[in-house]
């Protein structure tokens, strides 16, 4: 690494350059102080892989190290900010598959296209840095009227509202020990029709006139009221109950810190605590909570990030990881 001497003497003096200076140590002194925690840090480089390495915003990315000692955290970097975190959590040997350990990050929808980075952080500081390209999307947008009860859900204030949504991010925050599912995620229902979409840019129309914006973290199956919605993939119920905001409700989670949610359901057909298994009926789909009409909303959590569904349904988290022997080492400086 190559550092540029800058000077400024009294005959070279400009306030414009100074700014520029000053922007320029501000862009990028959390990266020199990575690299810098990076090198006091790192003793042996830890191989790693990584899928996929040109990820969307909203969609998920899966590290795999070779060892977990120095290691507790993954997280996503992008022009200094931190966009995300995930813990690592061990993955057993299985046959000829030698453990390792894993952390799945969500990039934001919000995130910028460009380049960015994957940190992993231990007790010690950073362990190691991983170069990440974050590639381009682009969201749809649409207009929902609002009548008026559906209105005060959105706009009235509510102690209640407020205290569902701090245990919801509770629940999204923590991350458990439990591995459930290794395998193919489903479909919550066999109906293809989608009403609405992951990451649209959303305006509602009130009722009164006014309207807000928010971006849709999920993605509604419009199904008749009572459709069946089942489990995604084997996991364990962490909630079970009514929100005002999202109706009946389920959240299920299948690895640390990995969740589906079920959103709007007409009832409810599984409790806290329960272990079920792909495709155990969790409700029937109805149209609870902010809701213009029946449907099934079905997200993912990921650390309190929520990725887009589409590609988990037919993808596996752990099992598309490449051969141990392909691993390669993080970046050095």
């Amino acid at each position: 690494m190559r550092f540029l001497r800058i000077a400024a003497s009294s005959s070279f003096y400009s306030p414009c350059l100074c700014a520029s200076v000053r922007g320029i140590i501000k862009r990028w002194l959390p990266t020199f102080f990575l690299l810098l925690c990076f090198s006091l840090n790192a003793q042996t480089a830890l191989r790693y892989a990584i899928i996929p390495d040109n990820p969307r915003p909203g969609e998920p990315v899966t590290i795999g190290i070779h060892e977990g000692g120095r290691a507790q955290v993954a997280v996503l970097m992008s022009d200094g900010r931190r966009l995300g975190k995930a813990a690592f959590f061990r993955i057993p040997a299985e046959g000829a598959k030698q453990a390792f350990w894993a952390a799945i990050l969500a990039v934001p929808s919000t995130a910028k296209a460009g380049a960015a980075s994957v940190v992993i952080e231990g007790p010690a500081g950073v362990v190691a840095v991983i170069p990440l390209n974050i590639a381009g999307r682009e969201f749809a947008s649409e207009t929902i009227e609002l009548n008026p009860s559906l209105t005060a859900i959105r706009t009235e204030p509510d102690p209640q509202k407020a205290a569902e949504s701090e245990k919801l991010w509770a629940i999204l925050n923590r991350t458990g020990s439990e591995i459930h599912s290794f395998g193919t995620f489903s479909p919550p229902v066999q109906s293809t029709r989608r009403t609405s979409r992951f990451g649209s840019r959303r305006v509602y129309q009130y009722s009164n006139g006014s309207s807000d914006v928010s971006i849709h973290a999920g993605v509604d199956y419009g199904v008749p009221k009572g459709t069946a919605i089942s489990a995604c993939a084997p996991g364990r119920v962490v909630f079970a109950g009514y929100r005002i905001v999202t109706g009946n409700s389920i959240i299920v989670e299948h690895l640390p810190g990995v969740y589906s949610l079920y959103y709007h359901l007409d009832s409810i057909e599984a409790a806290e605590g329960d272990l079920v298994a792909a495709g155990t009926l969790l409700g029937q789909s109805g149209a609870t909570g902010l809701a213009t009409g029946p449907i099934s909303t079905g997200r993912f959590g990921f650390s309190a990030k929520m990725p887009t569904p589409t590609p988990l349904l037919p993808g596996q988290f752990l099992t598309k990881m490449p051969p141990r022997e392909t691993w390669l080492p993080p970046v050095r400086f």
